[in-house]
């Protein structure tokens, strides 16, 4: 429990106001010295170390003035300084940007006096009050966690809320906010693998499109609320569609269509004369689908069609269930049944790997590209789903494959247990020169089969730690906060009791199987697919 001491708590009344005014000119006498003192006269080392402390500082001191807020809001200081509410409080007298904002981050994060006795409450969110408190996150992350931990619903159960409060506190000290919001997207997708809480009627009464009225210049706006089966065909049609190059109306030469058709050399000259944004990027390749469709004459169809190849990995136990969600090369994530729909004529693949670890099974490869196999056997993999690289979260539809181990030039082979994903960006960023990457792929231990990703330094200067991207490992992370959540408030579980309600993914190894074993698992998966019967189905495994 955080507690920010106060006259209440301490009954130091008399050292009290003479102390935090002191500190307070202290601060102030600190903070001129370091603006007068400046970093010109810094190694590189003592810069870099300066930035990572007062983002440290700034975070800590925020959390500071959050308790100032709960203080003065308790003695009603705005009512008595002439302001309607804390709002306004803060907004005038205290001069915040944003102060909504600032309050909701202080009522999740700020301890407050129990009304009845006046000690001080733990805070809402505890964990990520901690974190904030030692500046090891700051208000950007706080907010990105709020916001997950705000769509959990109402009626999950409290040890399941405190499991994923924890978890995502954890994963805020190593992700930006913006990853923190793609892993809560993902955790809230395993909070509700019985599709229990996430109501598809409320999917389908939420859908909708709007074309806005046209504007002057003969533009108009366009939004919507898509479902995750649109969703996942618009996020694949895109990333075939809306690549640089292709699909340009203002160049004459720029290939139209799916950049899987068109000509490499075509594409790539078209592209350096591109400077489209990613918006208009979007915007021309649907007005080029659509003018396909309506020159074929076919309205809803195409007469060459569209290629729909949506690239989805799913647990075989919400398959089996027909609950729970899957989630796509593009990084949607999708719920079993609109999977189930979706899937309902493709050919399903089936992925094996050793153990629970991330080493697929062996697929070689004498040439230096990897093959169509070899890339959805990585984007199976627990750390497939994007790039490999933890400070990218750029979805598998749009990396390469990398020799992480072994470079290509350097003899590496195109071996499945050679290859990552990794976006463009930082592919290009792999090589032996202080700010590019050294990678390669684990061998041994619980990470095996995984890539780290280590920032070259300059010679002399401290070596960066390894780093593996770990927002695959949020489900897992999850389940053992939320089994020591359950300790914690249940005491321990007997060995013989039933088995957790969450269920995590389960591998099944086929390397040694037999024909009669392979037949088996492809019919199971059949099941899982096609089935008739939607009751009684258990999760089942293929042992070897």
């Amino acid at each position: 429990m955080i507690v920010m001491t106060d006259i209440a708590s301490t009954g130091a009344v008399d050292e009290f106001p003479a102390g935090m005014p002191e500190l307070l000119d202290e601060l102030d006498a600190l903070v001129d010295k370091l603006q007068t003192t400046g970093f010109t006269r810094l190694s590189d080392t003592e810069v870099d170390d300066a930035g990572i402390r007062i983002e440290q500082a700034i975070a800590r001191l925020t959390y500071t003035g959050n308790q100032q807020i709960v203080e003065a809001d308790q003695r009603d200081l705005p009512r008595k300084a002439g302001y309607r509410s804390v709002i306004d409080y803060m907004k005038h007298r205290l001069r915040m940007a944003y102060p909504g904002r600032r309050l909701k981050q202080t009522r999740a994060t700020a301890t407050y006096p129990d009304a009845t006795t006046g000690q001080p409450l733990e805070p809402v969110h505890p964990t990520l009050a901690k974190e904030f408190a030692d500046g090891r996150v700051g208000s950007g992350h706080v907010h990105a966690v709020m916001d997950v931990l705000d769509q959990i619903p109402h009626a999950v159960d409290h040890d399941i809320k405190v499991a994923a409060e924890r978890t995502m506190a954890e994963q805020a000290v190593n992700l930006t906010p913006d990853q923190i919001t793609d892993a809560g997207a993902r955790l809230l997708g395993y909070l509700d693998p019985d599709g229990t809480l996430a109501d598809d009627t409320d999917r389908q009464r939420r859908r909708n499109l709007y074309l806005n009225r046209q504007r002057a210049d003969g533009t108009a706006k366009m939004a919507g609320t898509l479902t995750p089966e649109l969703l996942a065909r618009v996020s694949m049609f895109l990333a075939v569609w809306a690549k640089p190059g292709m699909n340009n109306p203002d160049d004459p030469e720029s290939p139209h269509g799916s950049i899987e058709d068109a000509d490499p050399e075509a594409v790539a000259a078209a592209a350096e004369r591109d400077d489209r944004s990613p918006a208009q990027l979007n915007h021309d390749a649907l007005n080029a689908l659509l003018k396909a469709v309506f020159e074929d004459g076919m309205l809803g169809k195409s007469h060459r069609g569209l290629p729909m190849q949506v690239i989805v990995k799913a647990d075989l136990n919400d398959l089996v269930r027909e609950a729970g969600y899957a989630v796509t090369a593009t990084g949607t994530q999708i719920p079993i049944p609109d999977l189930i729909n979706l899937a309902a004529d493709a050919q399903p693949w089936l992925a094996v790997f050793k153990d629970a670890t991330a080493v697929p099974l062996y697929f070689g490869r004498g040439k230096r590209l990897a093959t169509r196999e070899q890339r959805l056997v990585s984007f199976a993999r627990p750390d497939g789903e994007s790039c490999s690289n933890p400070d990218c979260c750029v979805p598998a539809a749009h990396v390469e494959m990398h020799h992480a181990h072994i470079g290509w030039v350097d003899g590496g082979f195109t071996d499945i247990t050679n290859l990552t994903p990794a976006c463009t960006r930082h592919h290009h960023m792999v090589g032996n020169q202080p700010g590019q990457f050294t990678t390669r792929i684990v061998r041994d231990g619980p990470d095996e089969g995984r890539a780290t990703w280590q920032l070259n330094t300059a010679p002399g200067a401290p070596p960066n730690p390894e780093r593996i991207n770990r927002r695959p490992d949020i489900p897992r992370r999850f389940a053992d906060h939320l089994k020591q959540v359950r300790d914690e408030i249940h005491g321990p579980e007997p060995e013989s009791g039933d088995t957790p309600r969450l269920q995590m993914r389960q591998i099944i190894d086929l390397r040694n199987a037999t024909p009669a074993e392979l037949v088996v698992a492809s019919a199971l998966l059949d099941h899982a697919y096609g089935g008739s019967g939607r009751e009684g189905h258990r999760p089942f495994e293929v042992r070897r």
